[in-house]
């Protein structure tokens, strides 16, 4: 009887640890961009909402850009970009 009172005891409280851990593997795996996800063209200012970047666990270096309709992956050292990062860089210190 003690033995299944403490293995039953062992299941409930690994459960918790175990759930939350496999939680967090989804999610830095869904922060990632994949090959066929990243676009090139250049995309208005005026339609990124906010951008963040990909965990360094990724095997791609990504940013995700969440639009006014869905998100994207871009390269983080496209010209367009990096123009856009220093733009907005310029505004955030000016005000």
């Amino acid at each position: 009887m003690k033995i299944c009172s403490l293995a039953l005891l062992t299941l409930l409280l690994a459960a918790p640890w175990t759930g939350s851990q496999g939680m967090s593997l989804r999610t830095s795996h869904a922060m990632c961009c994949h090959k066929g996800m990243f676009i090139k063209r250049e995309i208005p200012a005026s339609k990124i909402k906010s951008y963040r970047n990909t965990p360094s666990l990724c095997s791609r270096k990504a940013v995700i850009l969440k639009l006014q309709k869905g998100t994207v992956c871009v390269d983080p050292e496209l010209s367009w970009f990096q123009k856009y990062l220093k733009e907005k860089k310029l505004i955030n210190t000016s005000m």
